[in-house]
C-alpha cells in the first residue's frame, strides 16, 4: 500500500468515524448519569430525517442541523420521561424508540416527498461544504507532512472538527467541573448525590438532553455532510456500533475518540477489500473486516484487555428513600 492510498484510507476514516464519535459521546453522557441508552440509533435516524427535510426546504444546512437536534431532543425527552420519571425499563424504552424511529422516518419522508422514504438530493448550501484549513495548499509539497495535512486533516465539513472539539470539551466537563463530578457520582451512587441535596432526576434529565443534542448532530452530519440527503435506515446500525465503541473505551471520552477512529478505520477498510488482500495475500470477506470491532469489544468484555466496568447505578431507576 503506497502513501497516497494510506492517506485516502485515513481521510475516509475521519469521515466515517465522525457520526460514531458524536453518538458515542452522546451515550457517554447518558450512561455516566446512570441511564443506559440503546436508543442512540433511533435518535440519529430521526435527526437525519429532520435535517434532510428541513435542509431541502430551506436550502440551509445549518437550519437542517438545528431541525435534526430538535427531532433528536424530542426522542431524548420521551426516553427521559419513560426511564427517569416513570422508572420504566431503560433498555426496552430505547429499543422501542429505535423501532418507532425506523417506521416514522420512512412514513414521514414518503408523505413529504413521495420518493420511497427518501428526501430529494441536497445540493449547494443545503449541504455542509468542505473547509480548507490555513496553509493547506502551501504545505502540500512538503514531503509526508504536507499531504497528510492537506488531504487528511484539511478538507472536512465543520461538523467533523466540531466532533473532535467536543471530545476535549467533554473531558473538561466530566473531570474539571462540578457538574461533571455530580454527573459521574449520580451514575455510581445516586443516593449519595440525593443526600447532598442535588436532584438526581434533574442531573439525569440534563445528561439525556445532552445525548439528544449530540445524536442530533450525528444524524444531521450523515444527512447533510456525509451523504446528500436522508435515506431509509441510513444510520445502518451506527448507534449500536457507537455503544460498542463506548464499552471498548470504558466510558472515557478520549479513549472513546480512539475507539471510534478504530471502528471508522475498519469501516473504511471494508470499502477497500483490495488493500486487505494486498497485505495478507489472502481473500478476506468484507463481513469479517466489518466484524473486527465487535470481536475486539467482546475481548474487552471478556476481560482479556482489562475489565470494562459500567457505572454501578446504570440501568436502575432511582427511588428516593423516605
Amino acid at each position: 500500500m503506497d502513501y497516497a492510498t494510506l492517506l485516502q484510507l485515513l481521510d475516509s476514516t475521519l469521515r466515517l468515524a465522525t457520526p460514531l464519535l458524536l453518538a458515542c459521546l452522546a451515550g457517554l453522557y447518558s450512561e455516566r448519569s446512570g441511564v443506559f441508552d440503546i436508543g442512540l440509533e433511533g435518535k440519529m435516524l430521526v435527526a437525519a430525517m429532520c435535517a434532510g427535510a428541513v435542509a431541502f426546504y430551506t436550502g440551509s444546512a445549518w437550519l437542517g442541523a438545528l431541525a435534526g437536534i430538535g427531532g433528536s431532543l424530542i426522542f431524548a425527552l420521551i426516553h427521559g420521561v419513560t426511564s427517569i420519571t416513570f422508572r420504566g425499563n431503560q433498555l426496552i424504552a430505547g429499543v422501542a424508540l429505535n423501532f418507532l424511529a425506523s417506521g416514522l422516518t420512512v412514513l414521514t419522508a414518503q408523505a413529504l416527498f413521495g420518493q420511497g422514504g427518501r428526501t430529494p438530493p441536497l445540493t449547494g448550501a443545503a449541504r455542509f461544504g468542505e473547509l480548507t484549513l490555513p496553509f493547506a495548499e502551501a504545505l502540500r509539497p512538503v514531503p509526508l507532512i504536507g499531504p497528510l495535512y492537506a488531504e487528511v486533516i484539511s478538507g472536512h465539513s465543520v461538523l467533523v472538527y466540531m466532533a473532535f472539539a467536543i471530545v476535549a470539551l467533554t473531558w473538561w466537563v466530566l473531570y474539571r467541573t462540578r457538574y461533571g463530578l455530580r454527573l459521574r457520582a449520580v451514575g455510581e451512587n445516586p443516593a449519595a448525590v440525593d443526600t447532598a441535596g442535588v436532584s438526581v432526576a434533574g442531573l439525569r434529565f440534563s445528561a439525556v438532553m445532552v445525548t439528544g443534542v449530540l445524536c442530533g448532530l450525528a444524524g444531521a452530519y450523515m444527512a447533510t455532510a456525509l451523504q446528500a440527503g436522508f435515506g431509509k435506515e441510513m444510520t445502518a446500525g451506527r448507534g449500536y456500533i457507537a455503544l460498542a465503541a463506548l464499552i471498548f473505551a470504558k466510558w472515557r471520552p478520549v479513549q472513546a475518540m480512539w475507539a471510534c477512529l478504530l471502528f471508522g478505520f475498519f469501516q473504511a477498510l471494508a470499502t477497500r477489500p483490495d488493500i486487505v488482500e494486498g497485505i495478507v495475500r489472502v481473500k478476506v470477506p468484507v463481513s469479517f473486516i466489518e466484524a473486527l470491532p465487535y470481536i475486539l469489544t467482546v475481548i474487552v468484555l471478556a476481560g482479556f484487555i482489562g475489565k470494562a466496568i459500567p457505572p454501578r447505578a446504570g440501568g436502575e431507576p432511582y427511588v428516593k428513600e423516605r
